[in-house]
């Protein structure tokens, strides 16, 4: 395959001038084989397989960001969600595990770590209603743990138990953490992924390997400045300008995923394509829809073109890579 220099200089643009970059390497952990019914070894457990699987994660993003010149953003690791791990120990609490996450994953040098979660889109054991109740205090004596709750599914419906302790719980977090920050490490989803690699509500699903790395790449300010730079004025033109450059940026991710796979020694996983905002100037995703025809975010048409970008850059990424998967679209702007 040829490589013409308007598309080196396209890809240094990307980097240099709009914003784009991986924005996490994310190692999916599972912690079926921690389980104990003492919550002192289920922690002790839990310690020593985070630290040993993801000691070179961070060593690994910085060599890859130096070798192809593309920003690695975060470094993170998703866990089994703790409600299911920690269900044996029968505490009051599982406050104590928060904070093993939380000592890990400083002692290896993440960004964030995801999985403080329950999932109770169709009932709520005694462990995921312990878990919820854990996680005001949980937020508040941990830094970079995150937590999440699936309280519904398209199959199951909405869980309006979970939905109700859902809201008290981040209510209490909002009080307990200075300027309510807690709340912005806890996400309430339904239809949850299990190989998300984004925070606040990334985990490890059961359905999982052992460990496995997940990519996500992330870049508003490339596609915006693909549609301001074309001439495209049917909706199926546009769609096609933002098919290729997801095109693009999904190539990058794909090749930092498999190269951190190997380097790790850890099968790579997925690819999540999403256009998620960041308050860089430049960076935003109702900027792409302004671009792409409205007169500004939030007027009519907004949800059609939202559609319409979602659609794309799906389709966009799938030619790209075969292992697209996790949330893979636009985060609404």
């Amino acid at each position: 395959m040829s490589i013409q220099s308007n598309e080196i200089l396209e890809t240094i643009k990307m980097v240099a001038d709009q914003h784009f970059d991986v924005r996490t390497i994310t190692i999916g952990i599972d912690l079926h084989d921690c389980i104990s019914s003492d919550i002192d070894q289920l922690n002790r457990n839990i310690y020593r397989k985070i630290t040993t699987i993801g000691k070179d994660l961070v060593q690994t993003a910085q060599t890859l960001s130096a070798k192809y010149g593309v920003p690695i953003v975060n470094q993170r690791i998703s866990v089994t969600p703790i409600a299911q791990i920690a269900a044996a120990t029968k505490p009051d609490s599982y406050v104590s595990v928060a904070q093993t996450l939380d000592k890990a994953a400083k002692a290896i040098g993440v960004s964030f770590i995801g999985g403080f979660s329950a999932l109770v889109q169709k009932g709520m054991s005694p462990s995921d209603e312990v878990l919820i109740r854990s996680i005001p205090e949980a937020m508040q004596s941990t830094d970079i743990v995150c937590s999440s709750i699936n309280i519904g599914s398209t199959r199951a419906g909405i869980n309006m138990d979970a939905v109700k302790l859902a809201g008290e719980t981040i209510k209490r977090t909002a009080e307990i953490t200075p300027e309510g920050f807690g709340c912005a490490k806890i996400v309430v989803f339904c239809n949850a992924v299990e190989d998300n690699p984004f925070m606040a509500g990334a985990f490890h699903g059961s359905g999982e390997a052992d460990a496995v790395i997940n990519v996500g790449v992330s870049g508003p300010g490339v596609v915006k400045a693909a549609l301001e730079n074309s001439t495209a004025t049917t909706l199926t033109e546009v769609a096609e300008v933002v098919k290729k450059t997801a095109f693009k940026i999904t190539r990058v991710g794909e090749l930092i995923g498999q190269e951190a796979a190997k380097m790790l020694n850890i099968p790579f996983g997925i690819l999540d394509l999403s256009l998620a905002p960041t308050p860089a100037v430049g960076d935003s995703v109702a900027r792409i829809l302004e671009a792409m025809g409205l007169s500004i975010c939030g007027t009519h048409g907004t949800t059609a073109a939202l559609a319409l970008l979602n659609d794309a850059v799906k389709k966009g990424g799938m030619m790209a890579s075969g292992s697209v998967g996790g949330l893979s679209g636009a985060f609404i702007p």
